[in-house]
Parts: structure tokens; sequence; C-alpha cells
């Protein structure tokens, strides 16, 4: 049988999950029913729209704008202050009905999941018999609505649960892409930010349709391997497997979420440096070194999305760390607006284990002058605090 995989996403899940608290304690109005976002509160206006209404929607607000501009479109919208702590109740409530279903789930985010259908497809007379099922059951024990989407890769999945909403199933398997995802615009592209957009507009695609059918050396040329990497999507190609456990990697890392959204690489980079510096701190305090590094990337519209590299050979210096964390941030950034970034180094070793020879002996003696800074830095900072130093290498991209 072919590979059958659902992804399944909560409609508005924050203002969903506050509504039903409302009507289940008798607190407040059911929120999806009027012009209402979640985020921030109404009297300070601080913040940003996490969350909105399909009442809200008419009024044009977007999820990520600040509260103080949707209040302008919409003067009597209401507002409710995000509940992370509700939300991971009701999330774990729906996780754990699924996983009654099959262990075969794969959740990435709080509010999202795919499930793989292919080994309980014998129990249910279609995908689409299953998947409205499903989205029935959970809106009767839980009281909000799913949309789920059905293809045969997590890709296509992902794009038919966006399809109209809320409380709808959709399939979009590889026939069905000229009809059901060409036609759309190319922002409607999963991991299609803004910056990529702007400039496939320019160079004339407007459409998925015009992207699939567009020369991929063209698209690689404007926007490197993401340039590619949105021809393939275009054309429903994604060899990603599902992750039913999530690998729980040995390593060291940092993260942080940020003030406010970061919107230019310069900022990024900056914030990057702060990530290597801790890191490669972290995996010298330990006497390790590390043969991979990851970077993380969790947008303004909440999508998550990662790339690692190998390091040959493994290191703790923090200039190759932060080095090799530009070139993945690059590789992997759309354009969208950056709410957290991460940094993680996994595949430790202990810090004495023999490795293999660069060919160039002077690149090993450059690393060794580095590796004999990175010491006295700990040693002064340690001493007299993380920002008793800064390196004079890195003032083109100042610290804040």
């Amino acid at each position: 049988m072919e590979r059958i995989i659902f992804h399944i996403d909560v409609n508005s899940a924050f203002l969903s999950w506050t509504s039903v608290d409302h009507l289940v304690h008798g607190t407040g109005p059911d929120l999806r029913e009027i012009p209402a976002i979640i985020g921030g509160d109404q009297n300070s206006r601080h913040g940003v729209v996490l969350a909105k209404s399909i009442p809200a929607k008419a009024f044009h607000i977007q999820t990520g704008e600040p509260i103080v501009a949707a209040i302008r479109k919409c003067p009597t919208l209401v507002t409710h202050p995000a509940n992370h702590t509700l939300y991971k109740e009701y999330s774990k409530k729906m996780m754990h009905y699924l996983h009654e279903l099959t262990p075969d789930i794969e959740q990435v985010s709080i509010d999202e999941c795919y499930l793989g259908f292919t080994g309980i497809a014998h129990l249910y007379s279609s995908p689409i018999a299953a998947a409205t099922k499903m989205k029935d059951e959970i809106f009767k024990r839980f009281g909000f609505t799913v949309n789920i989407g059905i293809s045969s890769n997590k890709l296509l999945a992902k794009m038919a649960s966006d399809f109209e909403k809320p409380n709808t199933v959709h399939t979009l398997f590889p026939v069905e892409i000229p009809k059901k995802m060409w036609g759309l615009p190319i922002s409607e592209l999963f991991m299609a930010g803004r910056s990529s957009v702007d400039t496939l507009l320019k160079l004339g695609f407007h459409t998925i349709g015009d992207l699939a059918k567009a020369d991929p050396a063209l698209l690689s040329g404007h926007l490197k391997s993401h340039g590619r990497t949105l021809w393939e999507y275009a054309n429903g190609i994604d060899s990603s497997p599902l992750i039913s456990s999530p690998q729980k990697a040995k390593g060291i890392g940092n993260s942080t979420t940020l003030a406010s959204d970061v919107t230019t690489k310069e900022e990024a980079f900056k914030i990057l440096l702060q990530l290597a510096q801790s890191v490669s701190s972290g995996l010298r305090s330990s006497n390790q070194i590390a043969g991979t590094l990851c970077v993380e990337i969790k947008y303004n519209t909440f999508i998550s999305v990662s790339h690692q590299s190998s390091m040959n050979p493994p290191t703790n210096i923090s200039d190759k760390l932060y080095q090799t964390s530009c070139q993945l941030f690059t590789r992997l950034w759309n354009g969208t607006p950056i709410r957290l970034l991460g940094l993680r180094s996994t595949k430790l070793f202990a810090d004495d284990t023999p490795l293999q020879l660069n060919l160039f002996d002077m690149e090993n003696k450059v690393d060794e002058k580095q590796k004999n800074l990175d010491n006295a830095l700990d040693k002064i900072k340690s001493r007299f605090g993380e920002d008793a130093v800064i390196r004079g290498s890195h003032l083109k991209t100042p610290l804040k």
C-alpha cells in the first residue's frame, strides 16, 4: 500500500482552547464567534496577535501584527492574553487520544502533528473516512475543531490541511497537485517566506505552478539552496521521514526567545555570535568537542525549522561554531521574522580524542592558536564576568 500520512492541525488553537475553557467554566464568551484575538491585553495594547477568530479575519487582522494595529482595524475587537499552561493541557489531551489510535505520530508543535496512517489503514474503509472520524471525535471529546490533510508525504499533507478551514478534511495526492495546488499564489507554498516571495515575484513567478515549471538552476542562482527546495516543494517532492519518537540527542546547546522579531541577517548573526560563544564555552567546560552543529529557527508564525551540518574535524572553537552557524542560517532562513534562535552541538567526543589532521598543517596551527585564545578568554570571563572582554575579530558584528 502507498504510504499515507495525515497532518492534523488545530484551528486557531490558542483562541479555540481559550474559548472551550470559557464555555466549560462559564468564564467568558466563545471567542470563535466574535471578532477576537489572543495576545497582549486590551488595556495596555502591547504585544502581537497570536491567534484570531474567523470574524476577526473579516477586518483583515493578521497573525503577528501589533495589537494596537489590530484594534485600529476593529475598535470592538476582544483581546485575551495567552495562557500557555492551558494550551499545554489541551494539546496533551489531543495527543493522548491520537496515541490511542497509533504510536506512529510526530508532534511538530503544540497544535499540530503528523500521523502515519498506513499501519492502521486496515481498520477503516478509506483514509477520508478515518480522518473524518478522528476530527469528529476530537470535537466530541474536547470541543475544538481540527483540519486534517491527507497525502503520501508530509509536505503535501500539511499543504492539504491549510486548505479551506475550519473543521475539514482535504486530500492532496501527487496526481492532484496541478488541480489543487498549482493555481495558488506562491505565498501559500510551505516555507515560502516574505523575502523569498518578493524575489520570486520580481522574477515573474506568481503561482505555485509557475514555480514548479521554472528552471531550478535559475531559482538557486537567486535564492541559493532554498530556491531548489521551493522548486521541489512546488512539485510536491518531499522525502522526509515521519519520526514517531523524538530523538533525544546528547549535546550542548542554547537558545533565546527574542524580545522583538528579528528581520535582518545582520541582527541574526549578532545573536548567533552570542550563542556560539555560549555553546563553545559549555563544550570546553565539559572537555568535549562537537562533530555536528544545528541551527534552529522559530518564526513569528510559530513554525519551527532547523538545519544541521557536520564539522570536520570536530571542534569547540567559538569561531568555527559561529562561522558554521552563519552558513547554516543563510541556507535555512526564508525571510520570515524570527521569534527564537537556537544553536545545538551534538555528536560529542572527549577533547583528547585522536583526530585525523587536516591536509594543511597551517590550518591546524591557526586552530591551536584560536583554542589557546578561547581558553584564555574563558579564564578572564570566569574571573571578571561575561562582558569583561570582546574579541577584536568580532567588532564588525558587535554584541549588544
